[in-house]
């Protein structure tokens, strides 16, 4: 059994660093334009920062509910999606892929650590697994709209 959780911890590792069938965020950001952050082409109802803003906070919620009892998630959805398409500053765009990568370390820390299966005590039966799984999903989803925007603004390279 402990084989199993090894090569589980292992694979669900991949998966929120970005798996092996599909880029990663790192990937989905290289070379990205600065002047394309704020761009939404064609009407879309969002841009690259917004979805970048929109992972950080989603992430960080999943890793907060994890560790803390007493975690209190932003209201759905206002404030999970920043209203300003275009970051205020460099320094606003650099903490929020910053704290993605930090906060997604620490999500990967817990999951190598804690037992996955048992339900987090102040949930209603979410386990640490269920929220790896979910955010791995969820990093997943926006990363390949960050990549189809990419693409409709002319500076993804596949």
């Amino acid at each position: 059994m402990a084989d199993n959780n090894s090569n589980l911890i292992t694979e669900l590792h991949k998966l929120m660093d970005g798996g092996t069938a599909h880029a990663g965020l790192d990937d989905a950001l290289k070379d990205l334009p600065a002047s394309q952050r704020g761009e939404r082409p064609y009407g879309l109802p969002y841009s690259i920062w917004q979805l970048v803003e929109h992972i950080r906070i989603a992430q960080w919620d999943m890793l907060e509910f994890c560790k803390d009892g007493n975690h209190q998630s932003p209201k759905w959805p206002d404030e999970y999606w920043p209203k300003e398409a275009v970051p205020a500053s460099e320094d606003d765009w650099d903490r929020s892929v910053t704290q993605i990568k930090t906060d997604l370390h620490e999500l990967m820390e817990l999951v190598g650590t804690e037992d996955l299966y048992k339900p987090i005590p102040h949930g209603s039966g979410q386990t640490l697994l269920r929220e790896a799984l979910q955010a791995a999903d969820h990093t997943a989803y926006h990363t390949a709209e960050i990549i189809v925007l990419r693409r409709l603004l002319g500076s993804w390279k596949s």
